[in-house]
């Protein structure tokens, strides 16, 4: 299986986005307060897996790894009004989980971005889109109904340490009742 051809955010141009993907793929804020804001806090994370393993090579070149250094990896569904709306993958290299981030280490259901955006020393650093169809390496085939889907990685930085969160918006995602008027369903 081979890897999305992830696209940096400054090139989104050479991408079709509606306003409405463009939105979600390109903002900046918490994904995880704007799923609790459109489900009307109708909101939860369930792991899927979370272990030590070898990142993909892209997300090891991202990171700065060598070719067979373990991190952890999480994958999680996050739940909007009892629908799965993102599968997210979180790419933790073991130098990150040091000192105050070691508690990283045991999130279970908590949401990774609530702790990221609370904290002050937090950097977002690089951000990629692709579109994701299911010969991908990246999602479950369960979770993508077979359908192309839109997705978005970003690089975060701990007081300097690295990781890497990559958000896939799956089929079922609708949060289109969000108050807020930048979400709304494209025409």
């Amino acid at each position: 299986m081979s890897e999305p051809n992830w696209v940096d955010s400054d090139h989104v141009s050479m991408l079709s986005l509606s306003s409405h993907w463009q939105h979600w793929l390109l903002d900046r804020s918490s994904l995880t307060r704007q799923l609790i804001a459109a489900s009307h806090n109708q909101f939860h994370v369930e792991v899927q897996h979370q272990v030590w393993a070898q990142p993909l090579a892209s997300e090891r070149q991202l990171l700065g790894m060598q070719p067979r250094q373990a991190a952890l990896v999480r994958e999680v569904v996050l739940f909007g009004a009892g629908q799965p709306w993102v599968y997210a993958r979180s790419i933790l290299p073991a130098a990150t989980l040091t000192g105050p981030y070691y508690r990283l280490r045991k999130l279970d259901n908590r949401p990774l971005g609530a702790l990221l955006f609370a904290d002050p020393a937090m950097q977002c650093g690089l951000r990629q889109i692709a579109r994701i169809n299911t010969e991908h390496a990246l999602v479950p085939a369960a979770l993508s109904g077979g359908e192309a889907v839109w997705g978005r990685r970003s690089m975060f930085y701990l007081r300097g340490k690295p990781l890497l969160v990559c958000e896939i918006f799956l089929p079922g995602f609708s949060p289109y009742n969000s108050p807020d008027p930048k979400c709304l369903k494209p025409q």
